[in-house]
């Protein structure tokens, strides 16, 4: 079924850095003469740290990415549901909420109270599913005086709409314990901006701020319309969303020149891997879908054909199908990509941080 030969990864790979104080944590917890005293102060000075200075403070400024979620609809111990987030300078903007990526964005140092907006590529429900969780902790944690702004296709008021009535008696509990200076009643709920319809390889100038530039353009996703990729441009730095989408011309055409292009990717044989378990399995309606789902996603070779016609400087995948538990999965998945584009490739995990200095040309992979 595999056609293609195993490759090694490696020189992708990134050392993890653990804080200081959690590695003592770690070094102290298999220690059963530790008292509650030390524990206490070794968390205290982690949380101190996180609290008093973020992550995102301690940035050049510049154009960093994000990943609050790496993966798809399929459950991944790696992945959390499509989630990047941007910091341009001070400004910080969301695209998707995909299941769980909310609680990857507080922990990893980009507090949640200081996102500006979200922006929603499309509306299928696992990029949309924890919109409410990451509002929830806008407001709460940024003590919002307005609702939080979510920009999207068509029918992005309706699913807005939604999420504010089913929050809406948590919300009163909230300010009725904690008070309305903690928890202002101005900044409950969200605002739905309904983003103009785009077409083909059509494109849209959605914000400008502080020297930030947010495009918006088409990309196909069908039977989804409208589906969006967003691009990001910030004191010479670039960065471009796919979003969801088959191999596209829009996105070729905005990621010309780009720093880092972020793609989404399915692999076919490994997806039919599951097509034939779900099968033999008797579980028809699965195997239908996953082979549904083949035509409106990127192959990896696809997306790095791409980036290196787009002569992008970076290419970092996300959005991955299938599920990729195993490191010898992820090697399989990148298989043929460095023989069609031979730039800087990631394959992202929940964590991965890419971060492009203003007025330089470096770019700092973290994960």
């Amino acid at each position: 079924m595999f056609r293609k030969k195993m490759t090694s990864n490696n020189r992708r790979g990134s050392k993890v850095k653990y804080p200081a104080t959690l590695a003592i944590l770690i070094a102290l917890s298999g220690c059963s003469q530790v008292s509650d005293k030390i524990i206490g102060k070794v968390m205290y000075q982690r949380m101190l740290e996180g609290f008093a200075q973020p992550r995102i403070a301690t940035l050049p400024d510049g154009l960093h990415v994000f990943l609050c979620g790496a993966g798809s609809p399929l459950p991944d111990p790696k992945r959390s549901g499509p989630c990047v987030a941007v910091l341009a300078g001070e400004q910080l903007y969301v695209v998707d909420a995909g299941s769980g990526s909310p609680r990857n964005l507080g922990p990893n140092g980009f507090p949640p109270g200081r996102i500006d907006a979200v922006l929603l590529s499309h509306l299928h429900s696992d990029h949309i599913d924890s919109l409410g969780e990451l509002n929830l902790l806008n407001w709460v944690q940024g003590q919002r005086q307005t609702p939080l702004k979510v920009y999207g296709p068509e029918g992005v008021d309706k699913v807005i709409a939604g999420f504010n009535l089913s929050y809406e008696q948590d919300a009163r509990y909230r300010v009725a314990h904690h008070g309305e200076d903690t928890v202002p009643p101005a900044g409950i709920g969200m605002k739905a901006v309904t983003l103009p319809k785009l077409q083909g390889d059509d494109s849209k100038l959605i914000l400008k701020k502080a020297g930030l530039t947010i495009t918006a353009f088409a990309v196909q996703h069908e039977p989804v319309h409208q589906a969006l990729g967003f691009r990001f441009d910030y004191k010479g730095r670039s960065v471009v969303i796919s979003g969801d989408t088959r191999q596209s011309a829009s996105v070729l055409k905005q990621a010309k020149g780009v720093d880092v292009l972020v793609h989404e990717a399915l692999d076919p044989e490994l997806l039919m891997v599951m097509e034939t378990a779900a099968a033999d399995a008797g579980v028809v309606n699965m195997a239908k879908i996953t082979r549904d789902i083949v035509d409106y996603h990127t192959t990896p070779e696809q997306a790095a054909e791409t980036a290196a016609e787009a002569g992008a400087a970076m290419l970092l995948f996300y959005h991955i199908v299938p599920a990729l538990p195993l490191a010898i999965m992820e090697g399989r998945f990148l298989e043929g990509v460095d023989e069609r584009y031979r730039g800087k490739v990631e394959l992202g995990k929940d964590g991965t941080l890419v971060s492009l200095p203003a007025s330089s040309s470096d770019i700092i992979v973290e994960n």
